[in-house]
């Protein structure tokens, strides 16, 4: 029968009775299979024969003998003083497990955009208000919990996305997801009809839209942010970033937010407003988002992904009203809930203003970093979207390299970047016609690489 040890330390389980045969050599043959099948690793100390007859309720000869049969045939090793381990495999398993497939090698430089200087976590104060959190939550906080998100996050990010982005929301009108990617599956998952997104844009959310159902137009993009003009009511929905567009950086000019807006109103579209980075702005105050100016038909998303750390997998929505229950009960079928112990740390840490210290001290460190990339490449390179946000794009002279030929000689130099070639919608279709550009993460590498990072970058681009 199937029986389980914990002497040595962990927990075990042994069929015993499988294959039949004596106990003695059910035990034996059971050890076997536990070491070829690595459940047993090598240097595993094992239970005292007394100790192991009592767990399984055996006769200590019974083990002894097992134990005398293993050692006898490789499987264990009986070292004086030290009782008894495994020792190893004596022949490999069979089948022989295929390998594993080569990791690729991370660059030596790593400028590519998508991630914050994960380095700048705020170990100390994120601890800090974990503890206190524990210390304060009810007993109810470690059980099931509410699809929309813990009553405490919501509550502060109320106040917090009302004073620092301009976003008009109750707490009832906040559901918590884990991280952007399902907030944005979520709402592709309730909204009916075409989803319009930016050309260019990440293409990631593209087939993300595209998984659920929907289908997708291109919205193109100039350097005054998405061309609204160019909606109809074919579209039910538009997914923009207005504060810092992904991946051209322009800010979505005043004309075209006014635009965007009457467009919602008077088709009853709906607008997704994606505030990536929108606490990073530079060169003058923050721009308001967007949701302000009409809550009723905004889906504004922020996530924590950007200011703290991707591993959080903490986002926010504020909804419409009526997109607030379908959008809660889609969560509760995809996950229930967000995990509710790392949302009262957050709720904790911005409710006493770690958070917003941790943003200013950021943003600094940002601006530092864009003030070196626009001191080292911008008298010689174009340079785009440099007002905010952790990227600019690099737009690459017509007749010179393409992108293809950029990135292959900085990866010959241990360099990645972005490439703007992979975010439109058609790719490959009209490149010839369209801006090369390469795209620059300067939030990406830890401090001490960076001015290496850029320098390397320089000397690729020095023949362009």
């Amino acid at each position: 029968m199937p029986q389980n040890w914990a002497t040595f330390g962990g927990d075990l389980h042994l069929d015993l009775a499988v294959g039949g045969g004596s106990r003695r050599a059910g035990l034996e043959r059971a050890l076997r299979d536990a070491i070829r099948a690595g459940r047993l690793t090598p240097g595993t100390r094992l239970p005292s024969t007394r100790g192991l007859a009592t767990e399984l309720g055996l006769a200590r000869n019974t083990v002894s003998a097992a134990y005398d049969q293993l050692v006898a045939e490789g499987y264990l090793a009986a070292r004086h003083g030290s009782g008894t381990v495994v020792a190893g495999l004596p022949h490999p398993p069979h089948p022989t497990s295929p390998p594993a497939p080569p990791e690729a090698a991370a660059p030596r430089y790593d400028l590519r955009p998508g991630s914050p200087d994960v380095s700048t976590f705020p170990t100390t104060a994120w601890v800090r208000s974990l503890r206190r959190a524990l210390a304060t939550a009810p007993a109810s906080r470690y059980d099931y919990g509410a699809p929309a998100g813990t009553r405490e996050l919501r509550t502060v990010l109320s106040e917090y996305l009302g004073r620092a982005r301009g976003v008009l929301a109750s707490p009832e009108r906040i559901v918590v997801t884990s991280g952007y990617v399902q907030a944005l599956a979520l709402l592709a998952g309730v909204v009916e009809g075409q989803i319009a997104t930016e050309d260019p844009g990440l293409p990631f959310h593209r087939e993300l839209i595209r998984r659920h159902g929907r289908g997708v137009a291109p919205i193109p993009v100039d350097r005054h942010g998405v061309r609204a003009d160019l909606l109809s009511t074919k579209e039910r929905a538009v997914l923009v970033t207005p504060a810092h567009q992904y991946p051209t950086g322009a800010t979505l000019a005043p004309g075209r937010r006014n635009s965007l807006t009457e467009w919602a109103r008077a088709t009853g579209g709906l607008i997704v407003e994606d505030d990536y980075d929108g606490e990073f702005r530079y060169d003058r105050q923050p721009v308001g988002a967007l949701q302000g100016m009409a809550p009723d038909h905004v889906v504004y998303i922020g996530t924590a992904s950007k200011t703290l750390g991707p591993a959080l997998r903490l986002a926010w929505m504020v909804l419409p009203a009526h997109l607030v229950e379908p959008v809660t009960d889609a969560k509760r079928y995809a996950d229930a809930h967000t995990e509710s112990l790392g949302q009262l740390a957050l709720a904790d840490l911005i409710a006493t203003h770690g958070y917003d210290r941790h943003v200013r001290a950021c943003r600094l460190r940002y601006r530092r970093r864009r003030d070196l990339l626009v001191a080292r490449l911008g008298r010689r390179h174009p340079l785009g979207g440099i007002a905010a946000g952790l990227h600019a794009m690099i737009t690459l002279p017509a007749g010179g390299p393409t992108e293809g030929e950029v990135l292959a000689t900085a990866a010959d130099r241990g360099l990645a970047v972005g490439e703007l070639g992979s975010h439109w919608h058609t790719v490959g279709t009209g490149a010839g016609e369209r801006p090369q550009g390469i795209i620059v993460g300067y939030g990406t590498p830890p401090e001490r690489g960076y001015l290496a990072a850029l320098d390397t970058l320089a000397r690729v681009l020095r023949g362009v």
